[in-house]
This record gives structure tokens, sequence and C-alpha cells, in this order.
């Protein structure tokens, strides 16, 4: 797992413990010799776990459509931008570029791709570990979501288990290192 993908933020929230989580997993990154891939904004807490990582001396790869590049919210700093035409380009940029996904908390955005890449690895378009980074209890109602899918028959056990929990992101990191892909093969990546 050389390059981790964090989807998170791109608002700050009013939480000074999300602050903290996004640049404590930076420095995690970095110290466990992880580059970071991420969605290229300098705002929120997309723009704390890329500046830590930076000053850490680690290397950040962000992906961002034009569009978001032209509003002025890219982050210029960077090791390598690349830009994309759509948001659907950006996600699959950032699945092929990265080698693990962690989710931190954010929004429809975070949740958008965190499920995306669950169904890709549940469908066997990947193999490649996922984890979330529970801070503060975020994803708590997200998991209690999932279990009452598995008790209601939509969801089956194994894949309710396709992703690491951790409140801590050496934990996480830890988890993640140790993956071993159990998804069977349904489709290709061309498929996607």
């Amino acid at each position: 797992m050389n390059r981790v993908c964090v989807f998170c933020g791109s608002s700050a929230g009013y939480r000074e413990g999300l602050i903290e989580a996004a640049r404590e997993l930076g420095k995690a990154l970095v110290r466990r010799r992880h580059d970071l891939v991420y969605g290229g904004a300098h705002v929120g807490l997309m723009g704390t776990i890329a500046d830590t990582v930076l000053e850490m001396g680690g290397r950040v790869t962000g992906v961002i459509p034009r569009s978001m590049r032209e509003r002025e919210i890219a982050h210029t700093g960077l090791t390598e931008l690349r830009i994309v035409e759509t948001m659907h380009e950006r996600k699959a940029l950032m699945a092929d570029l990265s080698d693990g996904f962690i989710a931190m908390p954010g929004a429809y955005g975070t949740l958008d791709e965190l499920f995306e890449i669950l169904t890709w690895a549940q469908l066997g378009i990947h193999a490649k570990p996922v984890g979330i980074l529970n801070v503060e209890g975020f994803f708590d109602p997200l998991f209690a979501f999932l279990d009452r899918a598995v008790n209601t028959g939509l969801l089956k056990q194994a894949n309710r288990e396709l992703f690491a929990v951790a409140d801590e992101p050496e934990e996480l990191l830890a988890r993640m290192e140790a993956h071993r892909p159990v998804a069977a093969k349904w489709i290709g990546r061309k498929e996607r």
C-alpha cells in the first residue's frame, strides 16, 4: 500500500477534533511512508491533511475537476495536481492512483466516494483495503444503518465487513496494511 486516497470534507466543520484528526492522519501517512491521493482542494479537512503531509515531507497528488480549479479552490502547492473534466473522472483517477482508501468525516461527497469504492470492492472491481477513521464516533449512525441492512437481508455480512474501522490513524493504517482481499470478482475494472 504505497498511495492512500483519503475522502473527507471540503469543510473543516465546527469541531476542533476533526481538524486534529486530519493532521494526525497526515502525520501517520508520512510516518508509515504512504503518499496521499485526495480531491485536490486547499480548503477544509482536505486542505488540512494535504498541508500536513507536505509539511512532513510527504508526497501529495490532488485530483480536481477543471471547473473547481477555475473557482480557485485547487491547492497550488502539491507534489502533483491532476486536472480532469468531470467528477466521475476524478473518482476513477483517484481510484486508479491509489492502493487503499480512507474515509474521514465529511458529507455528501465523502459518502458518495466511500460507497462507490465499497460497491466496487463488493463487485470485485478492486481488492484494495478500505478504512473508515471514526473520529468522535462520527460514523456510528452509518454503521447502525449498515447493520440494519444486514438484519433485513439487503446486505450480506461479508460485504458489511469490506472495510476496517478505527478511531486512531495508526491503528487504522495497520489494519489496512494487513488487509487480505476476499470479494469475488463479478465484473472487470473496464466495466465500472
